[in-house]
């Protein structure tokens, strides 16, 4: 069954997205007070009188040239209308109806569509004067509301479930038991965010993948504000939900407040992510900002592949590769063996090898090895080289397990275990992924002292 698309629409600063995080109940769009915030389509599932709907918030619908940024947001703010089973179309009680609202009311009734018509901002005596304003505009009674302060929200549930095609009956036979079971077989779906720096390739990159133009896209850089999250299917099937995110920008450049908030948001996508694509500008070479981007993954505990994009750009294809195996070499060693795909996201070359690279590195990072292989190889890798002396006192490390995955995490018992130095540490770690086959992802590794009893007795 198709879950129904509610589309809020409405010009430049209405509060589309103060309504959009009031209605799906979470701030997950950015929200500033400054005109054009929303340029990408930012989707969520809510419940709303009883039914499960999408809502979908998008860019401000202004007048401009078709090739220009406020032209193309436009452009996709109109191709989610014509999706919607219906529109939310907000005004400004307190700045009241301009001509913009009537100009796009009267384009929003030849669509044709099933259209709510809210005024928001109705908070005091005036905003619900200027609300009966809206009336002019020709889509019906205004329903008053204020989302910043959550007023009238309740009532413009009730009346967007009223208004919402009836829900189609369940086939004979099935009931909650059966699709609860149904559910619980299903495979999660794999979260993966793309980061990278501004102008890298990121949007163009998840068109590209999603098999349409869902992300707005140019030359210019920081298009993308939000953290956008697209379901998508690969292949074989598997289930994947793909987020688009800002680009990162060295802390020190990052002034204006919109791009704190797009900032933060790309840094919280992050640490939800189960697999990151890092996108690299092949043509620029890898950054140093490329670096801490890859850094801030690791220490996260993410999986995570290279994506070396506008390959078909590049004109010595060896040296670019091998300038960026010796810096990845030299500089994420606690990442070795992380899969580099080279590919153009504008034309599609090798993009298909992505995926598989996502799907192995996963694998990779949800991986378990059994105890009696782990001390199998802990014995042979301490008797080769053996724990060193730490204050002329020799280190007894005496067993290793897994505590977890997601990413591989062990934990080595013995005698001061806690004071191994780290270049033992890392030397443990660098075995455990070359023998139990890690390559790329980040491996944590925990040592515990073991208590004696008869130290410190008279």
């Amino acid at each position: 069954m198709e879950t129904p698309l509610i589309v809020i629409a409405g010009r430049p600063n209405v509060g589309k997205s103060s309504l959009f995080n009031r209605l799906v109940g979470r701030r997950q769009a950015l929200v500033a007070d400054q005109p054009g915030l929303t340029r990408d389509r930012q989707e969520a599932t809510a419940v709303l009188g009883g039914r499960l709907v999408r809502i979908a918030d998008t860019a401000g619908l202004e007048e401009a040239p078709p090739e220009s940024l406020s032209g193309r947001m436009r452009a996709g703010a109109a191709s989610s209308l014509e999706q919607a089973d219906l529109i939310v179309f907000v005004v400004d009680a307190r700045a009241g109806i301009l001509p913009p609202d009537a100009h796009f009311g009267a384009w929003l009734r030849r669509l044709g569509r099933p259209v709510l018509l809210v005024a928001n901002k109705t908070e005091g005596r005036a905003g619900y004067n200027n609300a009966l304003d809206a009336y002019s505009l020709g889509l019906g009674e205004p329903l008053s509301v204020s989302a910043e302060h959550g007023e009238g929200l309740s009532h413009l549930m009730s009346t967007i479930a009223e208004m919402l095609p009836p829900a189609p009956e369940a086939p004979e036979g099935t009931d909650d038991e059966a699709a609860g079971a149904e559910g619980d077989d299903a495979t999660k779906p794999l979260r993966l965010v793309v980061l990278g720096r501004p102008n890298a390739g990121k949007s163009t990159l998840v068109n590209r993948l999603l098999g349409e133009n869902r992300m707005l896209t140019g030359p210019e850089p920081g298009i993308t504000r939000d953290a956008i999250t697209l379901p998508m299917r690969d292949v074989d099937g598997r289930e994947f939900q793909l987020v688009d995110t800002a680009g990162l920008r060295r802390r020190a450049r990052v002034q204006d407040e919109v791009e704190k908030l797009s900032t933060g948001a790309t840094i919280n996508a992050m640490r939800f992510a189960e697999v990151v694509v890092l996108v690299v500008d092949a043509v620029d070479g890898l950054h140093d900002q490329d670096l801490q981007i890859a850094r801030l993954v690791e220490r996260e505990g993410r999986a995570m592949v290279v994506a070396l994009n506008k390959w078909d750009a590049v004109e010595d294809r060896d040296a670019a590769r091998k300038a960026v195996s010796d810096r990845l070499e030299r500089s994420l060693a606690q990442l070795k063996g992380i899969p580099v795909v080279t590919l153009s996201a504008m034309t599609g070359a090798n993009v298909q090898k992505l995926l598989p690279a996502v799907r192995a590195v996963h694998d990779t990072w949800n991986k378990r090895v059994t105890t009696s292989a782990l001390n199998r190889w802990f014995e042979d890798a301490i008797s080769r080289h053996p724990p060193p002396a730490v204050q002329g006192r020799r280190l007894k490390l005496r067993y290793v397990t897994q505590a977890n995955a997601r990413p591989p995490t062990f934990v080595v018992f013995g005698t001061r275990a806690e004071a191994t130095p780290e270049d033992y540490r890392r030397y443990l770690i660098n075995a455990l992924r070359e023998v139990f086959d890690l390559p790329g992802t980040p491996i944590r590794l925990d040592f515990r002292g073991t208590v004696n009893p008869f130290r410190d007795k008279d």
